[in-house]
């Protein structure tokens, strides 16, 4: 009955504000990501929307200061399936920025039809992984001097359907495209807990997050018998405000200050997947990465 209970839960609640903070969202123009720029630039803080489409971005943009009374939210261009132009946005960051508090990686792709990214990437693990794992990376050292800080990577239980094939990471033997979503989003879990392990001591802590099952723009992959099984749990389907409060938790609440590294769904801990605290895997995982990227992280 909890679990049932959750799905009809509503907002998150708690006045905790974020004035003087900077804050980046990935995919912040529409579905969960826009809803948390909303709730956070209600906090008080400092908005950047990373949007691939500039011009939906400045419309969700005009939306969330009309929503919250916040003026400071800005609109800045970031393609996740190209690394020059994650290399080009973190410039930009780093360079005009005094902090970066938070990151939110939330963007991403679902259950898309085969295809490659700008650097030949399979889509998924191209955006839904790589490119965040590269924001991050690009962006750590001005999060570890905004200390304390916190980062939030969007995940979901689909990562329990997941493997990480190392010899065929881009699915280009067989794909199928259920599995090639869990592999990125199983990968999500393992460099959440990497990362961690990587932050202890530095005052910056990270969260992976399963926001529910949502209806957003996300699904628009899916497939006929998929999209008709949606119909018949429609009932019990988060909105894009019940769905972004996991991720609002993870970057607001006082009480996850001393807690990294671990899974959240609902509003509370969860435990991930046997494969998802495999972190044999998930240092194979993060080399993997790194050398997919040409990036030395140690």
């Amino acid at each position: 009955m909890s679990s049932i209970r959750n799905i009809f839960r509503g907002q998150w609640s708690s006045n905790a504000k974020l004035d003087g903070k900077t804050v980046i969202i990935t995919g912040a123009n529409t579905g969960i990501g826009k809803e948390t720029a909303k709730d956070l630039a209600k906090r008080g803080a400092r908005i950047i929307m990373a949007c691939r489409d500039i011009g939906k971005a400045e419309d969700a943009r005009k939306e969330i200061v009309e929503d919250s009374g916040n003026e400071n939210v800005v609109v800045r261009k970031l393609d996740l399936a190209d690394t020059k132009s994650i290399r080009e946005f973190a410039e930009g960051i780093n360079k005009d920025e005094q902090q970066v508090n938070i990151l939110i990686n939330n963007a991403g792709v679902m259950m898309c039809p085969f295809s490659k990214t700008v650097d030949g990437f399979e889509m998924q693990f191209g955006i839904n992984h790589l490119g965040h794992f590269l924001l991050t990376h690009l962006l750590l050292d001005l999060i570890k001097r905004s200390a304390p800080g916190r980062i939030v990577n969007l995940s979901s239980m689909a990562h329990s359907w997941g493997t990480i094939k190392l010899d065929d990471i881009n699915s280009e033997k067989r794909y199928d495209d259920r599995k090639a979503y869990a592999q990125s989003k199983l990968a999500n879990v393992l460099c959440t807990r990497s990362l961690a392990a990587r932050l202890q001591g530095t005052g910056v802590t990270v969260y992976a997050v399963h926001p529910g099952v949502v209806q957003t723009e996300l699904g628009r992959h899916l497939s006929t018998p998929l999209k008709a099984a949606f119909v018949v749990v429609k009932p019990f389907i988060k909105t894009p405000v019940q769905g972004a409060q996991t991720s609002i938790y993870c970057a607001v609440a006082p009480e996850l200050e001393g807690e990294s590294g671990q899974y959240y769904s609902d509003c509370a801990q969860a435990r991930p997947s046997r494969a998802g605290r495999d972190d044999v895997m998930a240092q194979k995982l993060w080399e993997l990465s790194c050398q997919m990227l040409g990036i030395t992280w140690d």
